[in-house]
């Protein structure tokens, strides 16, 4: 399998820096970033936490693809986001606290029995789920449509 990079160049301290994160494999965008941006209630530009979220939503679209398939339905469209918070960590600094993914599908083939399951095993089953298992809460709301 493929090895995928990003880079960040960085200048300056964390509150008065800034840097540029950049997606080097695909070479489909370069995009600011600071920390006074990424902790602000408005968003101005992407986050570390964004950039989570558009991997956790693409991986999560995949995985439940295939577990609808897998359950022998069709997959007709997906619409899933991933709502990513930072927060406090207790022992010190920042940590995602919680993403939520929001799921509406539209699929044949299966009831909404069937359906949860799909949903629930491609959450647990998704790569990027995986690997963001230390977050404390990872929410799915997921609803055929």
């Amino acid at each position: 399998m493929p090895t995928r990079s990003a880079r960040t160049l960085w200048s300056g301290g964390l509150q008065d820096g800034s840097g540029q994160v950049e997606l080097a494999s695909s070479g489909v965008g370069k995009f600011d970033v600071s920390f006074p941006r990424r902790t602000a209630d408005t968003a101005e530009g992407t986050s570390p936490e964004e950039l989570v979220g558009a991997a956790h939503s693409s991986c999560y679209s995949m995985a439940l693809s295939a577990e609808i398939a897998n359950a022998g339905g069709t997959p007709e469209s997906l619409d899933v986001s991933a709502d990513v918070t930072l927060g406090p960590d207790p022992a010190g600094g920042f940590r995602i606290s919680k993403i939520k993914l929001t799921v509406r599908a539209v699929a044949t083939g299966l009831d909404a029995e069937a359906f949860a399951a799909a949903a629930t095993a491609a959450k647990n089953g998704c790569p990027i789920s995986k690997a963001l298992a230390g977050v404390a809460e990872i929410e799915l709301d997921a609803a055929l449509v």
